[in-house]
């Protein structure tokens, strides 16, 4: 499977943006999918993931209350909605999946990537 994540763009603090995750070449429905990032000159770092079903979800501290993970398998398709964005989410945002482990908010777990969309977020 390969994964397309797109969506991404300008955005003022304090507005939305959805973010999609296409699968192609494969069903999404088989993999739980999750949400990572990267600032600049920073790691890498876990967003939000959710199961195979979407019946259970995870996020980072920093994103409880903001972001929503969802999916709908019938589009093939996995989706992160960004509201009241703060200029700390400027970010490229990827999208991956474990094709082992599924469920996991661990980094090395993941295999397969998007090839990521860049969030900006201006004050």
């Amino acid at each position: 499977v390969q994964l397309q994540a797109s969506g991404g763009g300008l955005v003022q603090t304090g507005g939305s943006l959805r973010l999609s995750c296409a699968a192609s070449g494969g069903f999404l429905m088989n993999y739980g999918v999750g949400w990572f990032r990267q600032a600049p000159g920073k790691e890498r770092e876990f967003v939000a993931v959710i199961t195979w079903n979407g019946d259970n979800t995870d996020y980072a501290d920093f994103v409880k209350g903001r972001f929503v993970i969802s999916r709908d398998n019938a589009k093939n398709t996995a989706y992160l909605e960004m509201n009241n964005v703060e200029h700390e989410d400027t970010a490229v945002y990827y999208c991956g999946v474990s094709t082992r482990y599924g469920y996991t908010r661990y980094q090395p777990d993941y295999d397969i990537w998007g090839q990521g969309t860049l969030v900006t977020v201006s004050s």
